[in-house]
């Protein structure tokens, strides 16, 4: 039986880290935004490129990636995973759909709305369910293995920038094909894809659960958590202080990964070598998902997150010193650490739901968690209107470095909660 428990769960996390990696193409907006670029020339001015507007439809597909995933947590107990990947996936072709239309009429209207609500609201809410029901359904075939197993996923979604997204760019940029049937296909591929998943990726039934929970677990981690609902887990200090750790983790590798060509090239790199970083700087942040997930599982969440607490600090401090000196190398040297830092966020955010509070309402507290992008996505905008009113990058990694100092000493006051039982009296 224990070769065949896992034999399936190997195969549905193949399928997942592939449902998962096409989910991840909504982030590749920095490639799909290709055919939306334009540039107008004003009297009297330069070229202005349309990049304001472009920005935005980005931060409202993060935005309702966050609401996606909310929403799959909240309706997980009334729904099953199979319906949620159906959900998404005509969510997420409608919204591939749409815009292929909007690259047609977008230079004659002028008219960002529609590409907003394609793909920004019905693209974000689309892969952000799909990326709540493949984790939260994944981590019940391994209650033994979470990290290990959220750390695949995530290096998964965040691997599809580098591959969906390369591929997406050839097809755009070939005369045979062109952009807007590109859009058309990777909705009825993301849309076939979710059927499937929809089809494999179910949760274990309660046999194999019971088989789990019996089954003894190698790694040292923390007592098997006791179920907070969403609503007893906000409440306690302990969700507070991680959600304010993993923010600003999330925001050092955000305002790191938005700027990274500009802050190698400001560094005295050149236009090539600049763009070869930030595919470094990828590859280490997906190093940084794995090894993540590896530690939680081996070493347990203190030693991971003293760890990745020291990481986030000497990462922008090294970026900012390589401002003072002047070095490439240390510069970048620190942007690979940032990189390697960030993708400890997300990784952290499926463990501490699940460590800390519980497998039961798992699906709703780790949406919860995924807030964080919000806040963390503000950090970017900051640092950019410092590089723009400063001319330089150097006062933004020391703020980046003060924010770190603040997430180490926020991890050492972090301590597993206790659910307090209430008395029939406070009932009454």
């Amino acid at each position: 039986m224990e070769k065949s428990i896992k034999s399936t769960r190997r195969i549905k996390l193949i399928v997942s880290m592939v449902v998962i990696l096409f989910a991840g193409i909504i982030t590749a907006w920095t490639i799909l935004m290709a055919p939306y670029i334009q540039t107008e020339l004003p009297e009297g001015e330069g070229a202005i490129v349309n990049f304001a507007q472009l920005g935005i439809v980005f931060t409202v597909t993060m935005i309702c990636f966050c609401l996606g995933n909310v929403c799959s947590g909240l309706i997980s107990n009334q729904t099953t995973a199979s319906l949620r990947f159906v959900l998404s996936g005509l969510l997420l072709f409608s919204s591939f759909y749409i815009s292929s239309l909007s690259i047609v009429t977008l230079p004659l209207s002028n008219n960002y709305f529609l590409l907003n609500c394609s793909y920004g609201l019905l693209g974000g809410l689309g892969a952000g369910m799909a990326y709540n029901t493949i984790i939260s359904t994944m981590n019940m075939w391994y209650p033994d293995k979470r990290g290990f197993c959220s750390g695949l996923l995530i290096a998964s979604f965040g691997l599809s920038l580098l591959l969906i997204g390369r591929i997406a760019d050839m097809m755009g940029r070939s005369e045979g094909i062109g952009w807007q049937s590109t859009y058309v296909y990777i909705g009825v591929v993301l849309g076939i894809i979710m059927l499937v998943a929809a089809i494999v990726i179910r949760p274990p039934k309660k046999d194999l659960e019971a088989y789990f929970n019996k089954s003894k677990s190698k790694s040292r981690l923390i007592k098997k958590a006791k179920d907070f609902t969403a609503e007893e887990m906000i409440k306690t200090q302990a969700f507070w202080l991680v959600f304010a750790f993993i923010a600003i983790i999330a925001a050092i590798g955000n305002a790191t990964i938005g700027f990274a060509s500009r802050i190698a090239f400001d560094l005295g790199a050149t236009e090539s070598f600049a763009v070869f970083i930030v595919g470094i700087l990828g590859v280490s942040n997906g190093i940084g998902r794995l090894l993540s997930g590896w530690l939680f599982d081996c070493v347990g969440i203190k030693r991971t997150q003293l760890l990745s607490s020291v990481i986030a600090v000497l990462a922008p401090l090294m970026v900012a010193l390589a401002f003072v000196g002047g070095s490439l190398l240390l510069g970048v040297i620190g942007l690979c650490l940032c990189g390697l830092s960030f993708g400890f966020a997300p990784t952290s955010c499926s463990y501490f739901a699940s460590g800390f509070y519980g497998q039961k309402d798992f699906n709703l507290n780790f949406s919860i968690f995924g807030l964080i992008l919000i806040p963390a996505s503000f950090i970017t905008t900051l640092a950019g209107s410092l590089r723009a009113s400063t001319g330089s990058f150097e006062i933004v990694f020391f703020i980046l470095t003060g924010l770190a100092a603040v997430a180490f000493a926020l991890n050492l006051l972090i301590k597993q909660p206790k659910k307090v039982e209430k008395s029939d009296e406070d009932i009454k």
